[in-house]
């Protein structure tokens, strides 16, 4: 089947098996590594995508369902000349350590802040609570989303088509 999609801003005409999964078929297929299967049976949160600025397991997608949608992967979050502020602020807060759920915790961070410009310490949990992490403890990880709401509440970043 033909799927077409918008990908981190820019649109995708891409022939795929209907069943195959969204994960691969970013791994894979577009070659977008940074999405991580983790778990691979929806549980951990590493394989996260923001699909029309919600938050989706993409090992629990099939390709078909991203037709006519806007997706958004770490890729699209922000580049090394400019990250996102979630990315940044997990880098300056220590928040990552083996890294391997850091591109799926960023994920869901930016699409929960987009939403939730002032969250709580609570709210960010909840917010982060489909997100495993073996490594960190959480609580680099709530400051970092705490610090990045401040900044983005005094310089409103935009997360729209994939960007």
């Amino acid at each position: 089947m033909t799927i077409r999609f918008v990908l981190n801003g820019k649109p995708v005409e891409i022939e795929a098996p209907a069943e195959r999964r969204a994960i691969d078929l970013l791994r894979e297929d577009l070659g977008l590594i940074g999405t991580k299967e983790g778990c691979g049976g929806g549980e951990c949160g590493a394989c996260s995508i923001l699909v029309d600025g919600v938050t989706r397991l993409s090992c629990l997608m099939l390709a078909a369902q991203l037709q006519g949608r806007n997706i958004t992967t770490v890729e699209g979050l922000g580049t090394a000349e400019a990250p996102h502020p979630i990315q940044t602020a997990l880098a300056e807060h220590g928040a990552v350590q083996c890294g391997f759920c850091t591109p799926g915790m960023a994920v869901t961070a930016a699409g929960f802040l987009a939403g939730n410009p002032s969250p709580d310490r609570q709210a960010i949990r909840e917010g982060l609570s489909g997100n495993l992490c073996r490594c960190t403890g959480y609580q680099k990880i709530i400051d970092a989303v705490e610090s990045a709401a401040q900044t983005m509440r005094a310089k409103p970043a935009k997360l729209e088509d994939g960007q």
